[in-house]
């Protein structure tokens, strides 16, 4: 059975990897092993993208392992700005609270859109919705004025306008509420998000919630608890200012020069 799971991940992935084949062609380099499988650490260097509080260095981990910090982009065909309707509608009153299932999970967003509105009602706050493109996730009530739907913002200009985000534990979402100095409700699917979840809970920035829990009356009552608790706040605008003194882009971009320069000697 083993064997057969690797030969179906093999072949369901084997699209990921061709750009790096191709990037591989370009400088003049063997194809190499799969990048996925077979060659997934560098003896050279590994780069942890992202910040130390997020975790730090463990005894398992390959050897020649950096953190960085986080990498951040967001921005979609590199464009930064709020669709005009949601600039308005940030203008128009207080911070929103902000609910997304970043890139992937809201391919298969269920009912969380619908259960988002309805606690958002419940509470009588104002709510900003990023549905994506899927059009399963276009919701067929009607909704107040005190909410607005989006397919797509960037994170980076849209959390730090926000009161709270309310997102799937994606370590790329989570990046961005962290620096926006935003407390969080995470609702995690798979994969790193519930151990996202359960860090971002001992640091005190956020609480979480399971898939199968996330009803409109418990989101309710957990995004009340959130945003009345003084201590998430001053927690998340704490890790916030720590993150500020970080750039990772810039000390991937450093480590990888300083192998450059090691490898001419």
């Amino acid at each position: 059975m083993g064997r057969v799971m690797k030969r179906l991940a093999r072949f369901t992935t084997r699209k990921w990897t061709a750009p790096i084949y191709d990037l591989r062609r370009q400088l003049g380099l063997p194809r190499g092993a799969n990048p996925l499988f077979n060659a997934k650490h560098s003896p050279s260097l590994v780069l942890a993208l992202f910040s130390h509080v997020l975790g730090t260095e463990q005894k398992d981990w390959p050897p020649n392992t950096r953190i960085t910090g986080f990498c951040y982009y967001d921005a979609e065909n590199g464009n930064a700005a709020l669709p005009h309707h949601l600039e308005a509608f940030l203008a128009s009153g207080p911070p929103p609270v902000v609910f997304t299932l970043g890139s992937a999970a809201v391919m298969a967003a269920g009912r969380f859109y619908e259960h988002s509105a309805r606690a958002a009602i419940r509470l009588g706050i104002r709510a900003v919705l990023l549905i994506g493109s899927d059009a399963r996730n276009r919701l067929r009530q009607a909704l107040p004025p005190s909410i607005c739907v989006a397919d797509y913002a960037p994170y980076s200009a849209l959390f730090p306008r926000a009161a709270a985000v309310v997102h799937q534990g994606g370590v790329g979402t989570t990046a961005q509420a962290l620096k926006a100095g935003r407390p969080m409700l995470i609702m995690p699917y798979s994969h790193d998000q519930p151990d996202n979840a359960r860090r971002m809970r001992r640091l005190k920035v956020a609480r979480v919630i399971q898939r199968d829990n996330y009803t409109p009356m418990r989101v309710a009552r957990t995004l009340q608890d959130l945003l009345e608790e003084p201590e998430y706040a001053r927690c998340a605008e704490a890790v916030a200012r720590q993150l500020a003194h970080e750039d990772g882009t810039a000390a991937a971009a450093d480590a990888l020069e300083d192998l450059y320069r090691k490898s001419q000697r």
